[in-house]
């Protein structure tokens, strides 16, 4: 199996990188070894300085790209933190011995703002469809009173002109905005947010589908079958014609992949080294 690009050899242990959590290895993805309870104080924390950083929430659809793309599976050696979204990931963690939990980008994005107001922390939607993010703010202040939402804006589905990007890292920057939640899809956002995290002083965090599933646009799996691994088939049941592809053949090819790796038979090539930094 060669149909993939991935990061240096990085063994089977921990991943030694400048993050704010230990990682392990997805296939190549260097997955951080956290909890949703975890991932949010270390946002909230962030929250507290003017320094660029950004967070990749990542799932096996997003795993399955970067062995693809050099340069995607790149960015995440470049990210601040990388949770694992899909319960799969979650899986092969605590196989490899880590303590993880699930943390996906609308759990993560309601756990933050709903502890946001005590600390003054203030927030900018940019992405979802045409008014999404005007309806967020909307249910948002709704749901969590004296939340600030700084700013808030849908950016077109075009290539945007280097005028018009410099106007939106403008008023990004203006807003005061501690935390960025970038509703676009994977892997745009990802690299929205790498070409901004060293102009915008915030928390940059690619949150993929999470505007569709707070604003009702899209209706989240219930509780039990997120718990019991399942939320795929929820999702799949919902969208067959978009995601059938994503869950009856990415899927399994990923858990194939994934057995050989806990089984110590080697699915990567080497590919080019991640620079230092940024």
């Amino acid at each position: 199996m060669t149909d993939f690009v991935s990061a240096p050899p990085i063994g089977k242990g921990v991943v030694t990188l400048k993050k704010a959590h230990q990682t392990f290895d997805v296939l190549g993805v260097p997955v951080s070894v956290t909890s949703l309870a975890d991932a949010s104080d270390t946002i909230l924390q962030w929250a507290a300085d003017a320094r660029g950083r950004f967070v990749c929430i990542r799932d096996v659809h997003g795993v399955m790209r970067a062995r693809k793309d050099a340069e995607l599976m790149r960015l995440h050696f470049q990210a601040d933190m990388v949770t694992p979204d899909g319960m799969p990931l979650v899986l092969l963690g605590k196989v490899k011995g880590h303590s993880v939990e699930r943390t996906c980008g609308a759990d993560l994005m309601e756990d933050v703002c709903r502890r946001s107001p005590a600390r003054r922390i203030k927030h900018y939607f940019y992405g979802g469809n045409e008014g999404v993010a005007e309806r967020m703010k909307a249910k948002f202040e709704e749901r969590f009173p004296g939340i600030e939402i700084a700013g808030h804006e849908t950016p077109p589905f075009r290539p945007q002109t280097a005028e018009e990007d410099e106007a939106t890292v403008e008023r990004i920057r203006k807003s005061g905005a501690d935390v960025v939640w970038v509703g676009l899809s994977t892997p745009k956002q990802e690299q929205w947010m790498r070409q901004h995290v060293d102009r915008v002083p915030a928390t940059l965090i690619g949150v993929g589908a999470a505007y569709d599933f707070h604003t009702g646009a899209i209706r989240r799996a219930p509780v039990w079958m997120q718990r019991n691994t399942l939320e795929w088939l929820h999702r799949l049941i919902s969208e067959p014609r978009r995601l059938w592809r994503r869950y009856l053949i990415m899927a399994p090819k990923f858990l194939v992949l994934a057995t050989l790796d806990v089984l110590g038979v080697s699915t990567k090539r080497a590919a080019p080294r991640p620079q230092n930094g940024r």
